[in-house]
């Protein structure tokens, strides 16, 4: 069980992205926002924080600047909380040479998420419901209850998900090192139709494993909790079905966050990640205690450009974020964050709130 107000630790991050908390948010640019968000509150029963937008700067180079795309591309932008800790930023773009299809999973660029739900059964049938396609096998194939079932969102997105950690299972990932989302409380069985326990993890496909796997551990401070590769019989389901069975690496991705790096695909068809304005865009944003120190320390990091300097909201729902892009030798956007929780404009209008991090750090294991 999680509980930021008692497991969190008084030291500081002792190595990788100083002042780190906690992932923020993962960010997904999708055809279309309405749908989408429709999609995660409505299905997944997660909670929609805000929206904001128009994003542009229609006569200058802000959104080059600043976000990477095309000086005329135009954003709106959604916030949804989605299960106890985690955020989905949806993005929904118009811009000169977009790119409108997804990548696969054997491409640069490919991406999911992994949830974890209280009945796999039934949160199957309520899927089905919404006429969310299945991918693979429709039955189970005999594997423990760690098993993943893929779907298709109604855009394309690839989303996995699997049941319920045993107490092995939960005594194995503590020994490892990985994440596991547990319900909040002993009466709680998950939150939504699908009774969502909680994000388990995010996966990109990247062009160099191991340099990313490096960038992961040496520069943020992520650690290897799992490593498989193509002889692995005992993770096939790990693999998107359609997906060329290569090598793969978990990481801890701070204190409720795991992230999944897959090796690109021979057969991969596309080779350059998406821009954050194509669909399938996507960038990973990290909860930081001071944007400014965090982004002098990545501007001596090889690889890594930072795009612009640190900048506040002035103004909008989110007004008082401090925020800033930054581009990594890996080919996935990332971002720095430092939201003032408690005192955000958006938080007049709604109940919902955003996962915050709380009295969290980076390397505090709840």
């Amino acid at each position: 069980m999680l509980s930021t107000a008692t497991t969190s630790s008084s030291v500081p991050v002792l190595a990788g992205l100083p002042t780190a908390r906690a992932v923020d948010h993962y960010a997904f640019t999708v055809p279309d926002l309405n749908e989408a968000v429709g999609f995660f509150t409505e299905v997944f029963g997660g909670e929609l924080c805000y929206r904001e937008g128009p994003v542009e700067d229609p006569s200058g180079d802000w959104m080059t600047r600043k976000l990477g795309v095309h000086p005329q591309a135009r954003a709106h932008v959604a916030v949804v909380r989605l299960g106890p800790y985690s955020n989905l930023e949806l993005f929904e773009y118009t811009a000169p040479g977009q790119v409108t299809s997804l990548p696969g999973p054997n491409d640069v660029g490919g991406h999911h998420l992994t949830l974890r739900v209280a009945d796999l059964d039934t949160a199957e049938e309520q899927l089905r419901a919404s006429n969310v396609v299945r991918l693979g096998p429709t039955g189970h194939d005999g594997r423990p209850e760690e098993e993943r079932r893929w779907f298709l969102s109604p855009w394309g997105m690839m989303l996995a998900l699997c049941g319920p950690a045993r107490p092995e299972t939960r005594e194995g990932a503590r020994t490892t090192g990985r994440f596991v989302p547990e319900p909040l409380s002993h009466t709680t069985q998950g939150r939504g139709p699908l009774g969502l326990l909680g994000v388990d993890s995010v996966g990109y496909t990247v062009a160099d494993l191991d340099a990313a796997t490096a960038f992961f551990t040496h520069v943020l401070g992520a650690e290897v909790v799992e490593t498989s590769d193509e002889t692995s019989a005992d993770h096939t389901g790990h693999w998107p079905p359609g997906a060329e069975r290569t090598r793969r690496v978990v990481l801890r991705t701070g204190p409720t966050a795991n992230c999944e790096l897959s090796q690109c695909g021979t057969n991969a068809l596309h080779r350059r990640p998406p821009l954050n304005s194509d669909i399938g865009g996507h960038h990973l944003a990290f909860y930081v205690d001071d944007v400014d120190t965090a982004a002098a320390y990545l501007s001596r990091q090889p690889g890594v450009t930072l795009m612009g300097e640190p900048e506040t909201i002035t103004a909008g729902p989110i007004a008082g974020d401090r925020w800033l892009y930054f581009g990594t030798p890996i080919g996935i956007q990332m971002e720095l964050i430092h939201m003032p929780d408690g005192s955000l404009p958006y938080e007049a209008q709604t109940a919902a709130r955003r996962a915050a991090p709380g009295h969290l750090r980076w390397h505090d294991r709840p």
